[in-house]
């Protein structure tokens, strides 16, 4: 997947470069006391088991009602078909949190959950390397979280709303989730309604079926990524 930068505004850009200043700034910070993003999560946490959720009771803003976790798949899953990780984070937006007017989309099997904040949309995962680096962006299907789903446009109307901003379970990394879905929006845009595209085909190639349910299915677009590329990309001259 590619995109063109010159599409965007230029305050568009400012905003993108602007979140890939504070991503770099907390880089610098954990560096200087030799840590990383993975390694904040898993930070007093015990030992690591895989699937578990980390930290403990996820990362939950109750002011915007954003919500993070880090997990991992068992090593023999990690590597067969998208490539390498050590585990990924999964970005949610709560209902109390999404812009007025947005509703759960009315899939077939579509029943309204009773708590007025349950119904959370999962915005996008992205996949850690072993250094605790991402490496890719992706969306899933709705098995995999147990999401409520919400189209695409929807969705990409959440991403701006998300912000954690807590102190626990580490400032640096609560800032860098934040930006991240500021430095990427564009491909994060894109992946979301790759999302839907891949999802509706699946729909009309298994007709009888239940897609959003088929554990066959669970990434349903990914895009390899680089902060580095993705800064330099920004400050080229158009």
């Amino acid at each position: 997947m590619t995109f063109d930068f010159s599409s965007l505004s230029q305050s568009e850009r400012d905003k993108m470069s602007q979140a890939g200043d504070r991503i770099l700034e907390c880089y610098r910070v954990l560096r200087k006391s030799q840590a990383n993003i993975v390694g904040e999560l898993l930070k007093g946490q015990g030992e690591f088991f895989e699937w578990d959720h980390y930290p403990s009771g996820d990362v939950y803003d109750h002011e915007t009602h954003s919500q993070y976790y880090y997990h991992a798949h068992p090593p023999e899953d990690r590597s067969l078909k998208w490539g390498s990780e050590h585990g990924h984070i999964h970005i949610f937006l709560r209902p109390l949190g999404m812009p007025a007017g947005i509703k759960a989309a009315r899939l077939p099997d579509y029943q309204k959950l009773t708590g007025e904040n349950d119904e959370l949309s999962h915005l996008i995962a992205i996949s850690m390397d072993s250094s605790g680096l991402p490496i890719r962006l992706f969306t899933t299907n709705r098995w995999v979280t147990g999401e409520t789903w919400y189209d695409a446009d929807d969705v990409c109307k959440m991403l701006d709303q998300f912000d954690i901003d807590l102190a626990w379970p580490s400032w640096p990394v609560n800032v860098w989730v934040t930006n991240m879905l500021r430095l990427f929006r564009p491909q994060i845009v894109q992946l979301v309604q790759q999302r839907d595209v891949r999802v509706a085909e699946l729909a009309s190639q298994h007709p009888i079926e239940n897609i959003y349910e088929n554990r066959s299915y669970d990434v349903t677009s990914i895009l390899d990524i680089s902060v580095e590329d993705q800064i330099r990309s920004l400050r080229l001259p158009l």
